[in-house]
């Protein structure tokens, strides 16, 4: 992997390849929560050729509103791509959230969407990032500057082992987490008019998971399930990958 001067981590294999009769292959756009890091999607984006993977890790110094933090990442990514390949974005977590504000900033059309484990937008309206019970669980841990600790230490070790899977894997993506501020779960994001006017897909992994997979069912969009845990792309980048192509094939002429 090569991480560009502007943020962007772009896949060992290069542009993809062009092939014949058919146009340019997808470019993989894979946005990573900014509650973590990019090396959430490495292993994925070895395996997805042309693949990028925006550094979100700055969102946290950004200040509020985030969302355009979280937007100008995506947006010079996108425009890295070959100019006649169409970009599909891939969402991780509670970066589904965003895909509105990044669809609106992005300099030319998204082809299409496929969200991996993530939280879904509101259909109409404004989606907070996290509800009522999430920003309870979040405030008794705010530190004395306003923020939070690294995502993996909110929870039981017992919670968080099964996520990784080795131990060097789990230091590589622990050492790059941010430490949000609480402020940033305390927004709501802007959901531009026909954000989704362009063909989406779900893929899910683990159970709190299980409503936004439903509901991107009853929006009519393609889902499929591998089943595993949040971080399942880690664990097995090979299965995520192939997923990720074939949901895009179905979105993508």
């Amino acid at each position: 992997m090569t991480l560009f001067a502007d943020g962007v981590t772009a896949g060992v294999a290069g542009p993809p390849p062009v092939r014949e009769g058919r146009g340019m292959d997808p470019v993989f756009v894979l946005v990573h929560s900014p509650s973590v890091g990019p090396s959430t999607w490495t292993a994925v984006a070895d395996r997805l050729p042309g693949s990028v993977v925006p550094d979100l890790t700055r969102v946290a110094d950004a200040g509020p509103p985030f969302w355009p933090a979280v937007a100008e990442p995506v947006r010079l990514a996108i425009a890295t791509a070959p100019a006649d390949a169409p970009v599909v974005l891939v969402p991780h977590s509670n970066a589904g959230l965003f895909l509105p504000s990044i669809v609106a900033a992005a300099p030319r059309p998204v082809a299409a969407v496929v969200f991996v484990d993530a939280s879904l937008p509101e259909r109409d309206g404004p989606s907070p990032v996290a509800d009522a019970d999430g920003l309870a669980f979040l405030r008794v841990r705010v530190g004395p500057d306003g923020r939070l600790p690294p995502w993996t230490h909110w929870f039981d070790e017992a919670d968080v082992a099964p996520m990784f899977p080795d131990a060097g894997t789990r230091k590589v993506i622990e050492d790059e987490q941010p430490r949000l501020p609480l402020s940033y779960y305390e927004q709501r994001l802007p959901v531009p008019d026909s954000w989704d006017a362009r063909p989406c897909a779900y893929l899910k992994f683990s159970e709190p998971y299980d409503a936004d997979a439903a509901d991107a069912a009853a929006r009519g969009w393609p889902v499929d399930v591998i089943p595993g845990e949040h971080l399942h792309q880690v664990v097995d980048p090979d299965a995520v990958a192939a997923a990720i192509r074939r949901l895009a094939a179905k979105l993508v002429a």
